[in-house]
């Protein structure tokens, strides 16, 4: 069944230094909340939280939902096995290169079994206790297992930012013969710059017909930067997280990854932007983690003005200070004009008349003033702290009058 489409995002691209949107054209979105994301620590998804979750990440288009480790347990497996069953979308199972991961991976009946080995020196060393022969070996006979099984095959070379580029190479081109599907390229511990990222995807989409992945970590702040760098070296997909959960400081985030593209990089990703307010809060709410007040595209500020010069434009013409490629009802949130010590006396008088009031001049100057007193001194200035101001100065209100008449 086809999917309503949701509202262009914008009537045309600013004009600057950023009116090009020709660097990347197409882009798959890889969803690993319910994996990588729920192993931030002291974060963990019930089989319920894991059907409701996928079931919102289906409708939105999500291309593929990782919905987990099968071989973890047996309620992770049961969970795996009905999202496969229950979504429209490709379902996902991690496994490492061991036989019984990736049995457990193909039982769950996912459509695309993802597997990966170590592949740096320190990791093989000192995690893995295996030689770089011996994880070539294995890789390619977890590759030949799952494509044996006839279901889609994603290989990634795990921590592939900190490997020796040569032997790298020598995996993608041992997995690639072998038959894999998809090679997802990690920054495990979020290392990567997007100049250096960029390089290192370019040369691996040259080397193989496989499709090509990323999967990016948030340690210096930069994994959805990452992340679009290797769209634009030629990657097909990328692996986010809502709300950019996971390991340590996290994955690159779904609703910044997903709005640079669409708004940025006017790319159609094919996903209903207009629920990622929406998924953001259920995950804030599952995980516990909570989302910055500052957070992009979903934080309470994203769409908030308190300064009396940004709201005044945004008032007049909200492109003046927001984006104007990406707004508010575009990922189903609301802008919000902010009371405080910045206000100035549009926010103001647009409040007061939003709340049926008739303010003249003089009696919005009074209140603006009294806004930014008892804003200066940490008041919250809520909508009944403005009507008390506004019964105080004597402003008449709209419904009163038609009482009075009536």
């Amino acid at each position: 069944m086809l999917r309503a489409r949701r509202l262009r995002r914008r009537i045309e691209f600013f004009q600057g230094t950023l009116n090009s949107t020709s660097e990347v054209h197409e882009a798959r979105i890889f969803d690993t909340t319910l994996r990588d994301g729920e192993q931030s620590p002291r974060t963990s998804f019930s089989y319920e939280d894991k059907r409701e979750i996928a079931a919102v990440l289906d409708d939105m288009g999500t291309h593929v939902i990782e919905a987990g480790f099968p071989v973890n347990s047996d309620a992770e497996f049961e969970a795996v096995r009905d999202i496969a069953e229950s979504t429209s979308t490709t379902t996902c199972g991690l496994a490492r290169v061991v036989e019984k991961d990736v049995e457990a991976a193909l039982d769950s009946g996912v459509e695309l079994v993802h597997v990966f080995v170590s592949t740096s020196d320190v990791q093989l060393e000192d995690s893995m206790h295996a030689t770089r022969e011996q994880a070539v070996e294995r890789a390619v006979q977890s590759v030949e297992r799952v494509k044996e099984a006839g279901v889609d095959c994603m290989f990634s070379p795990m921590d592939a930012t900190r490997t020796d580029e040569a032997f790298l190479m020598e995996v993608v081109d041992a997995v690639s013969e072998a038959g894999t599907d998809w090679i997802n390229i990690p920054d495990t511990c979020g290392v990567a710059t997007p100049g250096r990222f960029r390089d290192m995807i370019a040369k691996v989409v040259d080397r193989t017909d496989a499709d090509i992945d990323v999967h990016t970590h948030d340690d210096f702040g930069l994994a959805a930067a990452n992340a679009l760098s290797g769209f634009e070296a030629g990657a097909s997909q990328a692996q986010v997280s809502v709300n950019g959960i996971g390991e340590r400081a996290g994955n690159a985030a779904y609703e910044e990854v997903v709005m640079a593209l669409e708004s940025l990089y006017d790319v159609d990703t094919g996903i209903d932007t207009t629920r990622i307010t929406e998924i953001s809060r259920i995950i804030e709410g599952k995980s516990d983690i909570p989302v910055p007040a500052n957070k992009p595209v979903v934080g309470r500020n994203a769409f908030s003005h308190e300064s009396g010069i940004h709201a005044a434009g945004v008032i007049e013409n909200s492109d003046t200070f927001e984006p104007g490629v990406m707004t508010p009802e575009m990922v189903g949130a609301s802008r919000e004009l902010v009371l405080g010590k910045h206000t100035g006396q549009h926010s103001v008088r647009e409040r007061l008349i939003d709340a049926d009031y008739e303010p003249t001049d003089d009696e919005v100057r009074e209140i603006t003033r009294r806004v930014k007193e008892f804003g200066a001194d940490d008041n919250r200035v809520t909508m009944e702290v403005l009507e008390e101001f506004a019964q105080d100065v004597g402003v008449d209100r709209e419904v009163e009058n038609e009482e009075v008449r009536a």
